[in-house]
């Protein structure tokens, strides 16, 4: 099973580049998990701070879900909003796998939970799916984690994020894979967590200096993505990819 993570930074680096991006990879792809999608425009937000940033509908991909699906038609659409109906967590799974089941868990907030002052501070969940490799059920998780506007260290909701993931996967009974935009660095606490619950994290056991691309021009804080497997997940291979369709970089895992 191979799975690609990544932050599409809404195709602000360019939609077709993007779309080429799952083109290319789609043969030998069996589960994409994707943050930062848009299914239509927030009209009524554009120059609302989001993140500290205003939105500008004119430069984002607002019918990301349709376009990215169509671009993988042998892949089965999961989507879930975080903001209204129109903007989440997509994942995309390819349609010789089973899918035993799929869902959401909240772990910043609850649903339809946005901040007046900045709509970046919403409703947090994991999206996840289970489903069956080689007989066998396997679960994959797409997280975007908090983003206060401010920095990328630990804070009371962001550990209490991460304690709420954890208690989610506590009740889990199949190996599973934890992936997406974490927003935190690597020597926080909030992901020490995961480490002292006992999954491996990749970033650090690879030695990956910086999940960011080109497109990203802050000359430090270069981490924000993190991929997390059990212990039971035999592993395969994991990796960086070179593509620069975001200002994130995508992680490709491999497992058995």
């Amino acid at each position: 099973m191979r799975i690609i993570s990544l932050n599409t930074w809404g195709g602000r680096a360019g939609k077709e580049g993007l779309l080429s991006f799952f083109k290319k990879h789609a043969d030998t792809t069996d589960i994409f998990c994707l943050q930062e999608i848009w299914s239509a425009a927030y009209d009524h937000l554009d120059g609302h701070l989001a993140g500290g940033v205003a939105i500008d509908n004119s430069k984002i991909m607002t019918r990301g879900l349709q376009e990215i699906s169509e671009a993988l038609p042998n892949h089965e659409t999961f989507f879930t909003p975080l903001v209204d109906d129109n903007y989440g967590l997509l994942m995309l799974i390819h349609k010789t796998y089973r899918v035993l089941k799929r869902g959401e868990f909240f772990v910043y907030k609850q649903r339809g939970y946005i901040s007046t002052v900045d709509v970046g501070d919403h409703a947090r969940p994991i999206q996840y799916v289970t489903a069956l490799l080689n007989n066998r059920p396997i679960t994959v998780i797409n997280f975007h984690g908090l983003w206060n506007g401010k920095d990328k260290g630990d804070s009371a909701d962001r550990l209490e994020q991460s304690k709420k993931i954890l208690e989610f996967m506590k009740n889990l009974r199949t190996p599973f894979i934890l992936c997406g935009d974490f927003n935190l660095l690597p020597d926080t606490e909030s992901i020490k967590m995961f480490e002292d619950a006992g999954l491996r994290n990749l970033i650090r056991e690879f030695g990956v200096t910086s999940t960011r691309t080109s497109f990203y021009t802050k000359s430090e804080d270069k981490h924000a993505n993190y991929t997390f497997i059990s212990g039971d997940v035999e592993l395969k291979d994991f990796k960086v990819l070179p593509d620069e369709v975001s200002d994130h970089a995508p992680l490709l895992i491999e497992v058995q």
